[in-house]
């Protein structure tokens, strides 16, 4: 009898007592990736080199090309076993000369305001255009305003919801009016659209962004205004009628072809299944795209560079892609989705940082229903090793770019930091490499590292 207790004594303790084993032998490793990233990561220099050397990068320009050049050498530094460029047709606006807003009659008078053309806003006539505004919160007012509007300046004037605590939930209520907004407002005949820009601060910064005119749709100057410049201009409005004087020099050119930048290290176990990492490559014209998106290559990059120098040895492939053209189009992230099929690639899961590199929070997940809800557990069970580094797991979009596989089965991740600080630089001349601090940019890439080590020593049963 007491032979038989003992025999089931053992049965229940070993396996237990492995599990532990291998639970410790995960957090000791995850902990050198922290390490490593702490005292030996590159990242933050990269992010350097493409700031300040490369620049702003936006799609199609010289820029964007030496961004791809500078960001595959570096590639090829990493011990990947192979690297590429992926062709894909990419938008080719241009800004121009600098834009001019001014009150030219109101009961203030005359005063310039701080704006940006958003990205794809048509020109105005070279002298420039003089029209009466009309503000509007919803897009539904607009409509309803008619063909009222021909001649005149829509001005879309909602703010992001400051009580939200999740500033891209707040951006994502307000952002409508910017991309659509314009387009709307042309096909009632307005010469010209003005959009508070996406922010919580009430400011000076003018914000750009990408707006979004259909095949049909006159193609009207579109510009986005500093916060306190819309608040301004509301007050005016309440006074009187004003006049704002509008002058933009945008062109729209042919598309032309890019590429995304593709480094991997090939897997010993299940070559056929991918992990891929990544950010996007290109940024607006202004500013330096530190945050939006440089820092979520070099995080991409760092999580190769963090598993190599750690000695690891991946089961799976994984793969770095630095998505070109996701400010105007997405068409880097919709290029890499079409070779996914044509090439019958088998992704496990993609990882996205696209939403600045401040201290990493967690990550966001999505995938198709059943892939979410199988996956659920799993993702649990890994939070014993991340939750003491600061990270957790909540439903929620990946990117755009990544989640252009969402119907192809993976389940898709995004890097959460904290994003409350994030829209005081959004597509703004102050998205610079001083804005990004070199611990926190670190402190992301090495949560991605980690998740990518968990990922492919384990998979997704």
């Amino acid at each position: 009898m007491l032979h038989r207790l003992f025999c089931i004594w053992l049965c229940l303790v070993l396996p237990l007592t492995a599990l532990r084993a291998q639970s410790d032998e995960d957090a000791f490793f995850i902990r050198k990736l922290y390490d490593l990233a702490l005292s030996e990561s590159q990242c933050y220099q990269w992010l350097e080199g493409l700031t300040q050397q490369v620049g702003p990068r936006l799609a199609g320009s010289p820029q964007s090309a030496a961004a791809i050049a500078y960001t595959r050498a570096i590639l090829d530094t990493l011990g990947t076993d192979t690297s590429w460029l992926q062709p894909c047709r990419v938008s080719n606006w241009k800004r121009g000369r600098p834009e001019v807003v001014r009150i030219a009659r109101s009961a203030l008078g005359s005063q310039t305001l701080n704006a940006l053309a958003l990205g794809r806003s048509g020109s105005s006539p070279e002298e420039g255009l003089r029209a009466e505004v009309v503000e509007f919160q919803q897009l539904e007012e607009l409509e309803a305003y008619g063909d009222a509007l021909n001649g005149k300046i829509a001005f879309f004037n909602r703010p992001m919801d400051p009580l939200q605590l999740n500033t891209f939930n707040a951006y994502g209520s307000a952002a409508d009016q910017r991309v659509y907004g314009p387009a709307r407002a042309a096909r009632h005949g307005a010469v010209a659209a003005l959009v508070r820009s996406l922010t919580t601060r009430t400011d000076d910064r003018a914000h750009t962004g990408v707006t979004v005119f259909g095949e049909e749709d006159p193609v009207i100057p579109a510009l986005g205004i500093s916060t306190r410049d819309a608040d301004l201009l509301s007050s005016l409005l309440k006074q009187g009628p004003v006049e704002v004087f509008v002058q933009t020099h945008c062109q729209t050119r042919p598309p032309t072809t890019s590429y995304n930048v593709i480094g991997e290290i090939r897997g010993q176990q299940y070559p056929e299944e991918v992990i891929v990492v990544g950010g996007h490559l290109d940024s607006w014209d202004v500013g330096q795209g530190a945050h939006d998106d440089g820092a979520g290559c070099v995080q991409s990059m760092a999580v190769l560079e963090l598993l190599q120098k750690a000695g690891y040895k991946p089961k799976r492939t994984l793969r770095c892609v630095l998505f070109m053209d996701e400010e105007n189009g997405v068409n880097g992230g919709k290029a890499y989705r079409d070779s996914t099929i044509s090439k019958a690639w088998d992704h496990l899961a993609a990882i996205e940082s696209d939403r600045g590199g401040f201290s990493p929070r967690g990550f966001t997940f999505d995938g198709q229903p059943e892939v979410v809800t199988a996956q659920a557990e799993t993702l649990r069970s890994w939070l014993s090793l991340l939750q003491p580094y600061g990270l957790n797991f909540r439903k929620g979009g990946s990117g755009a770019d990544v989640g252009q596989l969402k119907k192809l089965g993976p389940l898709l991740f995004g890097l959460e930091p904290d994003t409350q600080r994030y829209f005081d630089y959004h597509h703004t001349r102050y998205d610079r490499l001083e804005a990004v601090n070199p611990r926190e940019l670190k402190l992301g890439a090495a949560a991605m590292a980690s998740l990518v080590f968990l990922l492919d020593k384990y998979g997704l049963d």
